[in-house]
């Protein structure tokens, strides 16, 4: 039982629970004793995000990303961790690594036990297969204590709100360049299963589809390293005959610039390369990457204005979507 269930029983906004909980003056006697007598039948204990709805008095927020050295995720946990300091909140990180669910959910179970007030996950991995996963009870679980936001993620259940990119169109758009360019070739390089990563994958289908190419499957490439490694298993392994690169991340790309670089070949002259998610890594290179802008900062943006929607009262959209922008610069024709 949570101060959603309380809300939803006595009929009234989450804000006017907590105004109750709180004794404020702006609820009037008769709503305050129908929401006492709602909270005595249900035994509900207020706890601190119940006391600091719409009052400003929230400290502390858990954040849960797979990998904080992963560049994308590391911009999303210092853009919110940034925000929310300015608004005088307190952040507890904890990592669960990228691979195995159970991580996943214990790293959500300690991050709890330190009494947070709301809970962000960062990244699609979170969402497994999809938003209504059985796997994800955890999270829906997780919900019944706490509001939880989702940086580029949604699982379906209450008290969970979640804004993600349109990883599937700018993909599409990305290899759609590349084949107005001419290139037939197209390698799909990749280091991790993840929602996102799906969503790629199809947009890269969609767009070799739409234009008549064949889906080859020896063009979709998994190399688990990351700049150093992807050079080294390109160089050892990739296809001959490619005439493109899209890269799943900026990592990768990177370490197909240096492959191409190691192989004679020249960029983008011989070969195109596409990047994903427009970070400093895609400027810091030569020649410059040409790469997709996943939206880092609006996903952050959405779920934070939604956080402080529900501290006033409000309820925000349960699921958010933004559309990536491809930045074009040297590692593609101009």
């Amino acid at each position: 039982m949570n101060i959603y269930d309380i809300a939803k029983l006595a009929g009234v906004s989450i804000a006017t629970v907590s105004r109750v909980v709180n004794d404020s003056p702006l609820v009037s006697e008769k709503t305050k004793a129908k929401v006492r007598r709602v909270m005595e039948e249900n035994n509900y204990t207020p706890n601190v995000f119940a006391r600091g709805l719409g009052l400003g008095t929230m400290k502390t927020i858990g954040i849960v990303c797979p990998d904080v050295a992963d560049v994308y995720m590391a911009r999303a946990v210092a853009l919110i961790e940034k925000s929310l300091r300015e608004s005088g909140y307190d952040c507890i990180l904890q990592c669960s690594g990228k691979k195995d669910p159970d991580d996943a959910r214990a790293a959500v179970t300690n991050i709890l036990n330190k009494k947070i007030d709301a809970l962000f996950l960062i990244g699609s991995f979170y969402m497994l297969e999809g938003e209504d996963d059985p796997d994800t009870d955890y999270i829906r679980e997780a919900a019944k204590s706490v509001p939880v936001f989702l940086v580029n993620g949604y699982v379906r259940g209450e008290n969970i709100y979640g804004a993600l990119c349109d990883d599937r169109s700018a993909t599409e758009q990305a290899v759609n360049l590349l084949i107005s360019e001419g290139r037939k070739r197209i390698l799909f390089l990749y280091n991790t299963d993840s929602h996102s990563l799906r969503e790629k994958r199809q947009g890269y289908f969609d767009a070799l589809a739409a234009a008549g190419l064949p889906i080859d499957e020896s063009l979709l490439f998994f190399s688990l390293g990351g700049i150093e490694g992807a050079k080294h298993d390109l160089l050892l392994s990739c296809p001959k005959d490619i005439d493109a690169i899209f890269a799943a991340n900026d990592r990768l790309a990177v370490g197909a610039l240096k492959y191409a670089r190691e192989a004679g070949i020249s960029v983008p002259d011989e070969l195109s390369i596409i990047g994903y998610d427009n970070s400093e890594i895609a400027v810091s290179c030569d020649p410059e990457l040409t790469s997709v802008d996943s939206m880092c900062e609006t996903l952050c943006r959405i779920n934070i204005n939604s956080l402080r929607s529900l501290l006033q009262g409000e309820v925000p959209a349960a699921k958010s979507y933004t559309k990536g922008i491809l930045v074009r610069r040297a590692s593609t024709l101009l």
